[in-house]
């Protein structure tokens, strides 16, 4: 039994490479590096932009409560504003001279539970939210708006910058020194599990509290915007409809399309549909004026002053808010979202190359797209925008759909997103949206970022009673500390407040406790790679780098860096920095005599030892390939 046992997981373990093998796209209608018209690429990339715009609102409304911005809705749209504006930037980066696939970026998850927990401590309390008004009375509190309320936020905005600009330095070394291969190999699908689902499931009493005034009107966000993630479909409930279009094709010329908004802008139409019902209802008198009766939240003309008083152009400006503050609690807490990050970018690079006809991103690609992701991540920090960027997954999947995986495109986006990003009205007009609705986008989103880290359950052996006791005590243990220590903040007595400050937020942010605990045990408890997971990790990593080594050297050309190409063809040196484009990695030479010598010995001819691909390699030598 036990040998049956073990064929079945190597099947499993098998189809599951052979899946991900043959996920690969063929009917591209543009590629990476085709050039669509320009009409089509502002069309296509506003496309992208409102593929990316749920998640990226998401963040600064789950946020700004924890910020102590309360009902400030003008600085509220001015951070909806800063993040729309950094994102388009760091995108604009990403798709010139970082890792160069179509790629968005965005505000992700992995940064909201570290920025909760660091503004959990006691010295951050929130009169505004906090049930005994951190022993404030009524009176005391400040005017909503007033300058006294505005230092009140921007203190706290300014500390998690500066948790996000020096933990942000981390990633850049990791990427540009090419240690994420290293810190690869102590990381399997045991700690990504509890990592990535513990940041959904940390979030949900926001969710709820958003959610439960006029409950209903939250549930009709959910039934438009039901989703199923394993078909990369985006509606799951009336995804057969479609409308005919007008479209272009290259090469064909005009014609008629089909159309599917459910599949491409479910966020979008979620929050429109469910905005438009409570705007009737306001209008209609329907919800009362009262504030202190149920539903109120659900009216759409509280916040309305804020388009009449926001300017219709601001430009977002480093350190609007005041210099960022650094803490060594608030640094070290932030680490744990930039590990997650980082985990969760590599595979989306593979993903998107997969989706967008491009070969899999070599090794220098993969250093520069983390090390530039960790200076957007820097940029995030001093503009203020509250949040860290990195990979959108959604955008991604957006590609496999469309058939368009054109960089152009995403430059599109990213233009489109620094120009909105500059009107004031713009931001504001979302400040408008009742927090019921705010509440119902919470539990999809939410949702769907706990479902995505358990996804990677299939990848080990759920029958290993090893694998179920690491996952079950990391990911349970990741929920109970941080509640334990919410309800005794001053538990942790070391005798140094900073170490103390340091701890309590290390234990008070789930993704880390669940994270480190399931990386340790899985790393120190005996268990085969297969077992774990790992095996089937490297498999898919390694079929991907094959397939690279079997292609011409001119075809993972797109990943060459603009105008100074020729420039690192000519010099030797450049060869030994990882993110340079002629880095083919600490051991490429020997997997490529690896491989040359597996096909020469099938074909029966010579290989000659110093070349790749007809590229002379000088350090590819008998002794290094012996040692792999």
């Amino acid at each position: 039994m036990a040998d049956n046992g073990k064929k079945q997981s190597e099947e499993s373990t098998a189809q599951v490479v052979e899946n991900h093998a043959h996920s690969k796209s063929h009917d591209l209608l543009y590629s990476v590096e085709d050039n669509p018209p320009w009409y089509l690429c502002i069309g296509l990339g506003l496309q992208q932009y409102l593929t990316a715009f749920g998640s990226t609102l998401t963040v600064p409304l789950l946020l700004a409560p924890k910020f102590c911005m309360a009902d400030d809705y003008l600085s509220i749209s001015q951070l909806i504003s800063t993040v729309f504006f950094v994102s388009g930037m760091c995108t604009l980066i990403q798709t010139t001279v970082g890792c160069r696939l179509p790629i968005i970026q965005s505000t992700s998850f992995s940064f909201v539970t570290p920025a909760i927990a660091i503004l959990s401590l006691p010295k951050w309390c929130c009169p505004f939210t906090d049930e005994d008004r951190c022993g404030m009375n009524e009176t005391d509190l400040p005017t909503v708006g007033s300058e006294e309320h505005q230092y009140m936020w921007q203190a706290r905005i300014t500390e998690i910058q500066g948790a996000i600009v020096v933990s942000a330095l981390f990633e850049v070394v990791v990427g540009f020194s090419g240690l994420m291969g290293f810190l690869s190999r102590f990381i399997g699908p045991l700690a990504t599990v509890p990592t990535v689902s513990l940041i959904g499931l940390s979030l949900f009493k926001a969710a709820s509290n958003q959610a439960s005034d006029y409950w209903w009107v939250a549930v009709l966000c959910h039934v438009v915007r039901v989703r199923s993630q394993n078909s990369n479909q985006f509606s799951q409930y009336l995804r057969g409809l479609s409308f005919p279009i007008p479209i272009y094709r290259k090469g064909q010329g005009c014609g008629f399309g089909r159309f599917a908004p459910l599949k491409l802008f479910p966020v979008l139409l979620g929050i429109c549909l469910s905005w438009l019902v409570c705007y009737i209802l306001t209008v209609t008198n329907a919800l009362t004026s009262d504030q202190e009766e149920w539903g109120y939240r659900a009216r759409t003309d509280s916040g309305i002053y804020v388009l009449n008083n926001a300017p219709w152009f601001r430009f977002p400006y480093p350190g609007q808010w005041g210099a960022p503050v650094v803490t060594a609690a608030g640094v070290f807490a932030m680490l744990a979202g930039v590990l997650a990050s980082m985990v969760e970018s590599i595979g989306d690079y593979y993903a998107c190359a997969r989706l967008s006809g491009a070969p899999p991103p070599p090794d220098h690609a993969l250093n520069r797209g983390i090390g530039f992701e960790g200076i957007g991540c820097v940029l995030a920090g001093v503009w203020g925008s509250g949040n860290g960027t990195t990979t959108h997954s959604a955008n991604i999947r957006a590609i496999g759909i469309t058939k368009v995986g054109s960089r152009w495109v995403m430059q599109a986006a990213g233009f489109t997103m620094i120009l909105l990003g500059c009107l004031g009205k713009f931001g504001a007009l979302f400040v408008t949206i009742p927090t019921l609705v705010v509440g119902g986008m919470f539990m999809i989103t939410f949702g769907m970022v706990a479902s995505v880290g358990l996804s990677n359950l299939q990848f080990m052996d759920l029958n290993s009673s090893r694998n179920l006791f690491i996952l079950g005590f990391s990911i349970f243990f990741g929920l109970s500390l941080p509640d334990w220590i919410s309800k005794n903040p001053t538990a942790i007595q070391t005798g140094s407040e900073a170490v103390d400050q340091i701890l309590t937020i290390l234990c008070d942010t789930g993704m880390f406790v669940g994270g480190f605990f399931g990386c340790l045990m899985d790393n120190t408890i005996p268990g085969t790679e297969e077992e774990r997971g790992i095996l089937t990790w490297r498999q898919m990593t390694d079929d991907a780098t094959d397939e690279a080594f079997g292609m011409n050297v001119a075809s993972t050309s797109i990943y060459d860096l603009p105008l100074v190409q020729k420039f690192f063809n000519r010099w030797n040196w450049t060869s030994y920095f990882p993110f340079c484009p002629t880095f083919r990695g600490f051991s490429s030479c020997c997997r490529c005599r690896k491989k040359l010598d597996a096909d020469d010995e099938e074909e029966g001819g010579t290989v000659n030892m110093g070349y790749v691909n007809g590229t002379e390699r000088s350090d590819c030598t008998e002794e290094k390939a012996t040692k792999l």
